[in-house]
């Protein structure tokens, strides 16, 4: 392919996306293939001879299509967002296009000076405290991560590596082995399976204490479990606090934690993976009070910050211990310039990086501040709509509501929200998954999509009210199964948005 070649595809591509933005409410939100769809439409090896982009562009729509989640469409509600925005696609094309790797400041001065700028300008952003931004005079800063699972992994081998060499010196006869297989790290229940999955990566006991009624983790219970752990010779090491629950992004608290872990001489960890963009709105940034305390704070600009995956935002007080677990020197890597600026393959577990900067540049710049703020308010709003839909009718009831995420129920057993959830999904018009909330099935319902309008959270509204209408007549004929919880008045005002509930 040659470059003539190359514009007439990438224009033509660019025309495809635009398009499938532009008509993504005509697909339906969920899949009809079957797994092993894909291998009966194309063949089983490579060509022998090369095809016309013109082809392949065809099977897109032939091919890959009919097998997409379509996390953009305006009826994705659930998990969480992933961004996507026009000035992000364009900034991946860019990275693709120059194509450098960016593993040290030599390799692609500005690979590495354009992220130090935007670490600089997402930490102010969100009012990080100064001792986490690379320009405060001291040795913190941040550094793109291609997922909030590999920051946890990455702040956990940096506890592991401080807190080995920390407690060799106080007791220099115990091996680097002996210490290793006595650390313990802690999380909430509630915090994502990232999270435990670092523990096992990282070969690191991973306790998972309970969250307290409205899922938060609190100060005394992480305390009783550091006394308990030492008093069995364990080696207390590393805190994970979420700020936004995957369930029902619910917010630790760190101003209990987090004098613990200093106390206590723990690596706190902040996972804010979701809930971090909306710290960009002064009236959010409430949810981050203690963060002072955190050793190293995290958050997805992927996720609901207008940039597109892969881009997660990682900070730390002193990227020394960083460097301290990650470095590993050959000739080849080195360059006179060394200690000027950062070399990021020492901040990170691969080697290799991709320019990720230049699309969080193109959004900052192209939305700026106010645009990024309007988003946000904008998605919360619709979120707050939706939870005045459900509080408005009878047969529902709000377990939770925080952001852009509305966690509701049908009132009674949970059979009834069970059977709505898997209808609604069966349909395939709008999408969304069930959590657990005080042991009772709940629907989380996101506002994902930045394409997502008032109508459309009326579209999606009557699709869950048609088919609680379903669910309620198939319970009062006894066509369900489940354990009876409470029991629902059938009357002629269930189908009208006034059932009631009364006691078994």
């Amino acid at each position: 392919m040659d470059s003539q070649q190359f514009r007439e595809f990438g224009k033509a591509m660019v025309d495809y996306i635009a398009n499938y933005s532009d008509t993504i409410r005509e697909r339906k939100v969920l899949t009809s293939v079957e797994p092993g769809y894909l291998e009966k439409l194309i063949p089983g090896e490579a060509p022998q001879f090369g095809e016309k982009w013109q082809d392949v562009l065809r099977d897109v729509e032939r091919v890959i299509m009919p097998g997409v989640t379509h996390w953009h469409s305006p009826n994705f509600h659930a998990y969480c967002p992933t961004a996507n925005s026009f000035p992000a696609v364009v900034g991946e094309m860019l990275s693709a296009g120059i194509g450098c790797v960016g593993f040290n400041w030599e390799a692609s001065p500005a690979c590495t000076e354009l992220e130090v700028m935007m670490m600089n300008w997402l930490g102010k952003l969100l009012h990080l405290p100064e001792e986490f931004l690379n320009c405060a005079g001291g040795n913190g800063g941040g550094v793109i991560q291609g997922s909030a699972s590999e920051s946890t992994l990455i702040a956990l081998l940096t506890a592991k590596e401080k807190m080995v060499r920390t407690f060799k010196q106080k007791h220099p006869d115990m091996t680097e082995n002996d210490i290793k297989g006595k650390l313990v790290a802690y999380t909430s229940d509630q915090a994502n399976s990232s999270v435990e999955k670092a523990g096992i990566l990282g070969s690191m006991k991973m306790r998972l204490l309970p969250a307290d009624s409205d899922c938060i983790l609190r100060g005394e219970t992480l305390k009783k479990a550091i006394e308990e752990d030492r008093k069995k010779g364990l080696i207390p090491c590393y805190v994970v606090a979420t700020l936004g629950t995957t369930g029902t992004c619910a917010f630790d608290n760190l101003e209990e934690l987090g004098p613990i872990c200093n106390e206590e001489d723990l690596w706190l960890h902040i996972d804010a993976a979701y809930a971090g963009s909306a710290f960009a709105c002064p009236e959010y940034q409430h949810y981050m009070k203690g963060v002072k305390y955190a050793t190293s704070f995290n958050f997805n600009p992927h996720k609901w910050l207008l940039v597109n995956s892969d881009c997660s935002a990682l900070w730390v007080k002193n990227s020394k211990h960083l460097v301290d677990t990650f470095a590993v020197d050959r000739i080849y890597l080195k360059h006179k310039h060394e200690g000027v600026m950062p070399d990021y393959r020492h901040w990170q577990i691969s080697l290799g990086r991709r320019f990720r900067a230049l699309k969080l540049w193109f959004v900052m710049r192209i939305y700026g501040v106010e645009g990024i703020q309007k988003h946000i308010r904008t998605q919360i709003g619709l979120a707050n709509y939706f939870e005045e839909l459900v509080e408005n009718d009878k047969r529902f009831e709000v377990s939770t509501k925080k952001l852009g995420l509305v966690c509701f129920r049908i009132k009674g057993k949970n059979i009834l929200t069970e059977k709505l959830q898997q209808l609604l999904t069966e349909r395939k018009n709008i999408y969304c998954i069930p959590c657990y909330f005080r042991e009772k099935y709940v629907i989380r319902f996101v506002v994902c999509s930045r394409l997502t309008l008032k109508d459309d959270i009326d579209y999606a509204w009557n699709e869950i009210c048609s088919q609680t209408a379903q669910v309620f007549e198939m319970d009062k004929n006894n066509c369900l199964e489940g354990p009876p919880a409470k029991k629902l008045k059938f009357e002629e005002d269930v189908l009208n948005n006034n059932a009631e509930i009364v006691e078994d």
